[in-house]
C-alpha cells in the first residue's frame, strides 16, 4: 500500500504554503486508526492542495495515492477521500453549473503551460522562515496575464487527468454498501463527459432501478438516484420522463434538471413545469440538507438555486408569464440573483462561500457571468506570506 509515495521528490513541488515534503504524511494519515488523526490530514490536504479551490503542481501528484486509498476496502472514510478527488478535479462547481465541465476548452487553454511550468524553479526548502524567498511568486509574477493564465489550466487540468484515471473505479463504487460513496461517486462521474460512453451505461443502469424496483436486487436511495440523473443530464443523456411522476420530489427534481439539461428549449412542458415549481419554491422548501437522506452535492444541495441556473436553458421560455411566476419570490436574496440573472440572460454565478454552506442564490456578484479560478488566489496568498515576512524582518 502507498508504494513510490517515498520516490517523489515532494521538495521539488509546490503546494499553497510552499514545498510539499508534508505531503506523504498527511496522505499516510488518511489509514490512522484514529479518526481525529484523519480528520486532520484531511483537512490539512484540502489546505494545502486544493487551497481555496485552487490546484498546485503537487496536487496531481497526489491524486494516485488518494486513489489507491479509495479503492482499499480496508480504509475509513472512503466517502471524505471521494470528495477531496472530485474537488480537486474540478475546484467548486459553481463554476460550471448548470452545462457541466468544459474540458475541451480547459485543453485549449491549458496549451503552452507545460513548457512554462518546467521552466518555474523549484519551492523554497530551508528551514528558517525569515530568510525564506518566494522564488515561485517571483516566477509567477514574472509572466504576462496569458501566460499565468496557461500555467495555472495546464496544472489544474494535470490534476484533473489524474482524477479521470479513477473513473473505472468511480463506476464500480456506485454500488457500494455505503450511501454517502454511492453518491460520491455519481457526483464524480458527471464531470468526465470524455469518459461519458462508459459512464452513463453504469448511471443508467442504477438509476433504472427506481422505474422497476420489483425487478431489482437493490433499489437506490432517493439521494442517490436523484445524483446519477443529474449526472447522465451532464454527460449529455435525459432521464427517462417517466422519473417526473416519481413519489418522491428529489427524483422528480433531478429528473427536471437532467433532462432541461439535454432537451434545452425543446424540453416538454412536465419537464419545464417541475423545473419551475422549484425555481419558484421558497428558499427553505428548495434546499436540500446535508443530514437529509435526499442529500444531492450539485450546487451544495441547493435545489432551487440549481433550478433558477437551469432555467436559462429553457432560452425564450424562462421569459414572460413563466418568469413572472418566480419573481414573487424575489424578495428573498436567494431568489433574487436568479431571477436577474435569467431575466438578463446573464449566468448567475455563484459566490464562492457557498460551496462552505452558504445559499448559492445569495450574495453579491451572484449575477455576473461565470469566469474560471486562475493564479489570483495564488499569487494573494504567496504576497500576503510574503509581507507578514517583511514584517518579521523589520521587528527583528
Amino acid at each position: 500500500m502507498l508504494e513510490g509515495l517515498d520516490d517523489i521528490e515532494w521538495r521539488r513541488l509546490g503546494h499553497a504554503y510552499g514545498a510539499a515534503d508534508d505531503v506523504p504524511g498527511q496522505i499516510r494519515a488518511l489509514r490512522s486508526p484514529d479518526p481525529a488523526e484523519r480528520d486532520d490530514a484531511l483537512g490539512t490536504l484540502y489546505t494545502n492542495i486544493f487551497h481555496q479551490g485552487g490546484r498546485y503542481q503537487a496536487s496531481a501528484y497526489a491524486v494516485p495515492f488518494l486513489l489507491e486509498l479509495l479503492a482499499d476496502p480496508a480504509t475509513a472514510d472512503p466517502a471524505a477521500i471521494l470528495a477531496l478527488l472530485t474537488s480537486l478535479a474540478v475546484g467548486y462547481d459553481e463554476n460550471f453549473l448548470p452545462g457541466g465541465f468544459p474540458v475541451t476548452d480547459y485543453r485549449r487553454a491549458a496549451e503552452g503551460g507545460r513548457e512554462l511550468l518546467a521552466a518555474k524553479p523549484p519551492p523554497w526548502t530551508g528551514e528558517d522562515e525569515a530568510e525564506k524567498e518566494y522564488v515561485e511568486y517571483v516566477y509567477v509574477q514574472s509572466l504576462t496575464a496569458k501566460e499565468q493564465s496557461r500555467l495555472w489550466s495546464y496544472i489544474e487540468l494535470a490534476v484533473y487527468d489524474a482524477v479521470r484515471a479513477g473513473v473505472p473505479l468511480f463506476r464500480s463504487l456506485l454500488g457500494h454498501a455505503d450511501p454517502g460513496v454511492r453518491i460520491g461517486a455519481a457526483y464524480a462521474l458527471a464531470w468526465f463527459p470524455e469518459e461519458a460512453a462508459g459512464s452513463l451505461p453504469a448511471l443508467t443502469h442504477a438509476a433504472a432501478a427506481r422505474l422497476e424496483p420489483d425487478r431489482a436486487a437493490v433499489v437506490p436511495e432517493p439521494g442517490a438516484v436523484a445524483t446519477m440523473l443529474v449526472a447522465s443530464g451532464l454527460l449529455g443523456a435525459a432521464p427517462d420522463i417517466r422519473l417526473l411522476a416519481d413519489p418522491h420530489p428529489l427524483v422528480r427534481w433531478a429528473a427536471a434538471i437532467g433532462r432541461t439539461r439535454v432537451l434545452g428549449a425543446e424540453a416538454d412542458e412536465a419537464t419545464v413545469e417541475e423545473l419551475l415549481a422549484w425555481a419558484a419554491a421558497p428558499p427553505d422548501d428548495a434546499v436540500n440538507p446535508p443530514a437529509e437522506a435526499g442529500w444531492v452535492p450539485f450546487l451544495n444541495g441547493d435545489l432551487g438555486g440549481y433550478a433558477g441556473l437551469a432555467m436559462r436553458q429553457l432560452g425564450p421560455r424562462a421569459h414572460g408569464p413563466r418568469l413572472r411566476r418566480v419573481a414573487p419570490s424575489a424578495a428573498h436574496c436567494q431568489r433574487r440573483s436568479v431571477v436577474n440573472g435569467v431575466g438578463r440572460g446573464v449566468a448567475p454565478r455563484v459566490s464562492g462561500w457557498a460551496a462552505a454552506g452558504g445559499d448559492a442564490r445569495c450574495g453579491v456578484g451572484a449575477t455576473t457571468t461565470t469566469t474560471r479560478r486562475g493564479a489570483e488566489p495564488v499569487i494573494r496568498s504567496l504576497a500576503d506570506r510574503r509581507a507578514g515576512l517583511r514584517q518579521h524582518r523589520h521587528a527583528r
